[in-house]
């Protein structure tokens, strides 16, 4: 199984954005979750995350991009950390066979900041992680 990053579909509503990406990671899920729920991981292809406490209503603070809180928290499933400034960004991972894994991404954010482009890189580099 190859990775793949479906086209990032954006929707606005006033001055809020939001921001999808379906990608398909060639590893189990459980291989995928510290990538999105850990500092080491996250630092490995998207932000430091100077501090991250894994549980819901911990602290959290994403470099380059704000401290807030995680607001949803499903080990091996799912991560949500929602910024001070209201930005909100989603990992949810599901099993894609015995070996792979698709990650349904959200990024909700307000002004004009997210670049497609700039998260499609970032996938690449999950997905090429080993």
């Amino acid at each position: 199984m190859s990775g793949s990053i479906a086209q990032g579909t954006s929707q606005s509503h006033g001055n809020t954005h939001m921001l999808h990406f379906l990608v398909r990671v060639p590893r189990r899920m459980e291989d995928v979750w510290p990538a999105v729920a850990t500092p080491e991981g996250l630092a490995e292809w998207f932000t430091a995350a100077d501090v991250l406490e894994p549980r819901l209503g911990g602290a959290v603070t994403l470099r380059d991009l704000g401290s807030g809180r995680v607001t949803a928290w499903d080990v091996d499933r799912v991560a949500e950390y929602t910024l001070d400034d209201g930005d909100r960004i989603r990992f949810h991972l599901e099993r894609d066979g015995d070996d792979g894994t698709t990650l349904r991404f959200t990024y909700e954010y307000r002004g004009d900041e997210a670049s497609e482009p700039r998260w499609r890189a970032r996938f690449e580099q999950l997905i090429s992680r080993p």
